[in-house]
C-alpha cells in the first residue's frame, strides 16, 4: 500500500451524491465529518457504549476508504460519498448533538483493525431492522449496550475476536499518496519496497508479472517487473512508476487483497521486530527469515568475510552458508543455525552500520518501528514489563479496568497526570522504561561507531 502506517487526516472531502454524479464536493475537518455521520446514523439517546461502538465502526470504515485510495485511485477528486448506497450517511449542514460532539472529540483518533494487519477495518454496518448486512447491526448494538456490554465487546460480537482498537493514531494533513517525483531504477527506500510488495502479490493473479526480491532497491529486475505490469494494463511500458502506474498498481492491490472488504486477505506490516524470534532453523519459511537475510545482505556489503545472500524468506542452503560465514567471522560456533547469540551478534553489527553509515532512515526499506499506534495488547505487555507484580495485569487485549488502573499507577509513580488513559506523554515514558530494562538485561549494545583501538590508548575525558 502507498501509506504503510494509517493516519488520521486533518480534513476529508465528501461527495454529496453517488460517485459519478455532478454533485458538490465538501471539504471539512475529519472530526466534524465523524460528528455529522454519527448524528445522521444513530440516535443521540442511545447508550454510551452503543454510540462509542458505532463511532469506531464509522471511523474505521472511512479510514479504510482513505487508506486504500478507494475513490482517488479511480480518478475521483474526493475521499468518500454521502450516500448509504455506497458509504455512510452524511447530511451537509445538519445539526450536531452535544453528547456526540464530545464523544467524537475524545475518541476521533481511534479505529479498528484485525490483529496483525495494517489497514483500518472496512467495518460495514446497517440498521439491522429495514436492512441487514455482514457487519454490525446498529439497533443490535443498542440492545447489547442495554444488556451491559461495553463498546469493545459489542464490536467483537459483530466483527470477531481478532479485532483490536488502535489508540491515539497520528494526525497529519491529507496528501496524495503518489510519491513525487516518479520512482525509477536506482531509487531506494520504503516506496520501492511498497512497489515490490505490490508487484509480488499481483503476480499471483497475473503470472506474466515476474516476482522480485523485496529489497527496497529499484534494480533491473524491478524495472522489468514494472514494464510487464504496464504492458498488461495498457500503460506506457517505460519501467518508471509515474502517477498512472502507481494508482493502477494500488487499485489492483486493494482488489486482490480485498482490503476494502470486511473479510479481506489483509496487509501485514512491512516492518519487523528486532527482538530475538526463537531459534531459526534451515528449511524455515517466515518473515523472520526475510528479516535475517536483509540484515545479512547489509553486512555482506561491508564485511568481506560474510557471503552475499538473496532475500527470499526461505532458510535455504545459501542462507545457511551465509550464517556460517558470519559465525566464523564473529568467532561463534559454525552451526549454520541462528540461536540467540548469533542473532544478537548479527543485529549488533547491523545496528552499528545502520547508525554510523546510513544516518538517513529513509535509506532503510525495513524500519525498526512497526507502527506508532499502541494497541491494548502491546500496552499491557509494556505495563507488565515495568511492574513489580506483572501477574496482576493479564494480557487480555481489552482496555479493561485492570489496564486503566495499571496506567493510572504508572502515571502516578512517574509524575504524570493521572488519567488512566494511554496519552502520548504516558506512552513515551512507558517506552523509555521498557528500553532501559531491555538494555539493562542484555549485552547487545550498538557496535562501536568507528576508529581503531590499540594497546596503551586511553580516553582523556575519563580520569584513571
Amino acid at each position: 500500500m502507498p501509506v504503510l502506517i494509517p493516519y488520521i487526516p486533518e480534513t476529508i472531502t465528501v461527495h454529496l451524491g453517488v460517485p459519478n454524479s455532478d454533485a458538490e464536493n465538501v471539504t471539512l475537518p475529519f472530526n466534524d465529518y465523524l460528528k455529522n455521520v454519527l448524528s445522521s446514523e444513530v440516535y443521540p439517546t442511545w447508550e454510551p457504549a452503543a454510540l462509542e461502538a458505532n463511532l469506531l465502526a464509522i471511523s474505521s470504515y472511512v479510514l479504510n476508504r482513505i487508506y486504500t485510495d478507494y475513490y482517488r485511485s479511480r480518478g475521483y477528486d474526493f475521499d468518500i460519498t454521502s450516500t448509504t448506497a455506497y458509504d455512510q450517511q452524511f447530511v451537509s449542514g445538519r445539526n450536531i448533538y452535544e453528547n456526540i460532539s464530545r464523544l467524537v472529540d475524545e475518541n476521533f483518533v481511534e479505529y479498528l483493525r484485525r490483529v496483525g494487519f495494517v489497514e483500518p477495518l472496512a467495518a460495514k454496518f446497517c440498521n439491522g431492522v429495514t436492512t441487514t448486512c455482514e457487519g454490525m447491526s446498529q439497533w443490535g448494538s443498542q440492545e447489547l449496550a442495554q444488556q451491559g456490554l461495553d463498546a469493545e465487546a459489542i464490536l467483537r460480537t459483530y466483527y470477531g475476536d481478532d479485532i483490536e482498537i488502535v489508540d491515539d493514531a497520528p494526525v497529519q494533513g491529507i496528501s496524495m499518496n503518489y510519491p513525487e517525483p516518479p520512482i525509477r531504477r536506482g531509487d531506494i527506500g520504503v516506496y520501492v519496497l511498497t512497489i515490490q510488495t505490490i508487484l509480488n502479490r499481483i503476480s499471483q493473479n497475473y503470472p506474466a508479472i515476474p516476482k522480485v526480491p523485496t529489497t527496497g532497491i529499484f534494480d533491473e529486475a524491478t524495472e522489468a517487473s514494472v514494464r510487464a505490469f504496464q504492458s498488461i494494463f495498457s500503460l506506457e511500458a517505460d519501467g518508471i512508476v509515474g502517477k498512472a502506474t502507481w494508482y493502477r498498481m494500488t487499485q489492483l492491490y486493494v482488489a486482490v487483497l480485498r482490503l476494502a472488504e470486511l473479510r479481506s486477505e489483509g496487509q501485514t506490516y512491512l516492518g519487523y521486530s528486532w527482538e530475538y524470534p526463537d531459534m531459526i532453523l534451515p528449511g524455515e519459511i517466515s518473515a523472520k527469515v526475510t528479516h535475517l537475510q536483509y540484515m545479512l545482505s547489509v553486512l555482506a556489503d561491508f564485511i568481506p568475510e560474510v557471503q552475499e545472500v538473496p532475500i527470499t524468506g526461505t532458510y535455504d542452503a545459501a542462507t545457511e552458508n551465509t550464517v556460517s560465514s558470519f559465525q566464523r567471522y564473529a568467532g561463534l560456533p559454525e552451526t549454520g543455525i541462528v540461536d540467540r547469540a548469533t542473532w544478537e551478534a548479527i543485529y549488533s553489527q547491523y545496528a552499528g552500520i545502520e547508525s554510523t553509515v546510513f544516518g538517513d532512515r529513509n535509506l532503510f526499506p525495513i524500519q525498526a518501528q512497526s507502527a506508532p499506534a499502541v494497541t491494548a495488547v502491546s500496552l499491557q505487555q509494556q505495563l507488565r514489563a515495568v511492574s513489580d507484580s506483572p501477574d496482576v495485569l493479564p494480557v487480555s487485549g481489552h482496555m479493561d479496568a485492570p489496564t486503566k488502573r495499571a496506567l493510572a499507577n504508572f502515571q502516578k509513580n512517574h509524575g504524570l497526570p493521572v488519567t488512566g488513559k494511554a496519552t502520548a506523554e504516558t506512552k513515551k515514558a512507558l517506552c523509555g522504561c521498557v528500553q532501559c530494562l531491555r538494555y539493562a538485561q542484555t549485552t547487545n549494545f550498538l557496535q562501536f561507531s568507528g576508529g581503531r583501538l590499540t594497546n596503551g590508548m586511553q580516553d582523556p575525558e575519563v580520569p584513571l
